[in-house]
């Protein structure tokens, strides 16, 4: 599998949101400076540790013109707990402010080259790839983080300058991959 790599285009996609709707990533722009591509799940700790602050960067960077996009990839046959529609029901009781989507047939996520839930691909409005890794260096203690990755990348990129690290090591759960 190859991964996408910094300077790469992302491919488009079209996938179904917890939300009833079908999303594709340039359907999603709008205008968007960026777009903020996680591949989440339900079950994994590191991904569910993660979903407050996710939800505070799109509350924080949304009316910068950033938009974020959880995508889950896991196999539901082997974790139940990803199913679709136990994506619903956790983006029923959780604030929720991104996409949720399912990617079933796992097109997406082999796309990016996703390794590990949660993984960050930060996209500039062009659906170039400016960084991947982590969200930040402290997943049980948002309070402990010291190096805040994903928000210094989308600082750097609103004010037009290259990110000063482009690359850092996504710590999670590996996706679960259907054989």
């Amino acid at each position: 599998m190859r991964k996408l790599r910094v300077g790469d285009k992302a491919c488009d996609f079209k996938l179904p949101g917890v939300d009833g709707k079908n999303h594709t990533l340039m359907g999603e722009n709008n205008g968007s400076k960026a777009i903020v591509v996680v591949f989440a799940c339900n079950h994994c700790p590191y991904s569910r540790a993660y979903e407050d602050r996710l939800v505070a960067i799109q509350k924080d960077y949304g009316p910068k013109g950033v938009r974020v996009i959880a995508i889950n990839p896991n196999d539901s046959r082997a974790y139940p707990e990803d199913s679709f529609d136990s994506m619903k029901q956790r983006a029923a009781k959780r604030p929720f402010s991104y996409l949720y989507l399912r990617d079933e047939l796992q097109m997406t996520a082999r796309a990016f080259g996703a390794e590990y839930t949660p993984e960050v691909y930060l996209l500039d409005s062009t659906y170039t790839l400016r960084y991947n890794g982590r969200i930040d260096d402290s997943w049980q203690d948002p309070k402990a983080a010291k190096s805040h990755d994903l928000r210094r990348a989308l600082d750097e990129l609103l004010k037009g300058k290259e990110i000063s690290t482009p690359l850092s090591h996504a710590i999670g759960c590996s996706v679960k991959w259907k054989f």
